[in-house]
């Protein structure tokens, strides 16, 4: 009888082309379902919560596939890791609904984006956090992150190659916080368009740099147009930290 595992997985994105599988690169899809390939002596889809681009990490992302494989929910965890690198890991397997999918059973997704500050780089930060010379006015910042907050359409922060029909996302908190020697910025949405965290700290830090007031940014989210906004910030300082489904709706915030 065929049954839906549910995965969570962890994973450094560095040297993944992102989380969809791409002809010719390596992807975190592709790893994990290579794996499952061999398990079951056949090919087996996986499908992910969210496609983290190129360089993105995941502390939580979920994933799930169909099986005919007798064996326990929960061992698929170290069978899928004991053919898996050392830079993806599952963190957990267990058994879904026959109705789960990963994808559009979600009802939120939570990332984050790390910074340090500093004059010089500090190595063993540099592939999971952006260095950023100017420590922000925190105040200003999470005024200007509270405008995110609502459901808004977001085309200025969506990337050309968005494919997304509606640019429309309905954000459930955004702030910055300090956590250790890092400022980290976590955004909870029910979806996100393609780079728009990354477009969103980029913008709001760039602002913070000039010493625009949160006027400005506001403009900018108002506009829909993507030349007013800022540059778009390097992956390697976001995480996918989380996935949240329907029967953890209270842990959205």
């Amino acid at each position: 009888m065929e049954r839906v595992i549910k995965l969570i997985v962890s994973y450094d994105g560095t040297d993944f082309a992102g989380w969809q599988v791409q002809d010719g690169q390596r992807t975190v899809q592709g790893v994990i379902q290579d794996a499952l390939a061999t398990i079951h002596g056949s090919p087996v889809k996986v499908i992910g919560a969210g496609r983290t681009d190129s360089g993105v990490h995941a502390a939580g992302q979920a994933a799930h596939f169909h099986t005919d494989k007798n064996l326990p929910p929960e061992k698929f965890r170290d069978a899928l890791n004991y053919y898996l690198s050392r830079d993806v890991s599952v963190l957990k397997s267990t058994e879904a609904g026959p109705d789960f999918h990963a994808r559009f059973s979600a009802a939120a997704r939570v990332y984050q984006y790390y910074l340090y500050f500093g004059p010089a780089s500090i190595p063993h930060f540099e592939r999971y956090s952006l260095r950023w010379l100017k420590r922000p006015d925190l105040k200003r910042i999470n005024e200007m992150a509270a405008l995110l907050v609502g459901e808004k359409d977001f085309t200025v922060f969506a990337a050309s190659g968005d494919s997304s029909r509606s640019k429309v996302r309905v954000v459930h908190s955004a702030s910055f916080f300090p956590q250790g020697v890092f400022l980290v910025f976590k955004i909870v949405a029910d979806a996100f368009l393609y780079k728009m965290v990354r477009s969103i700290v980029g913008t709001i830090l760039n602002l913070d740099r000039e010493g625009l007031p949160v006027e400005n940014f506001r403009d900018i989210l108002e506009s829909g147009n993507r030349d007013s906004a800022g540059p778009t910030i390097q992956a390697k300082g976001l995480f996918l930290e989380k996935v949240i489904y329907p029967d953890e709706a209270n842990n959205i915030i």
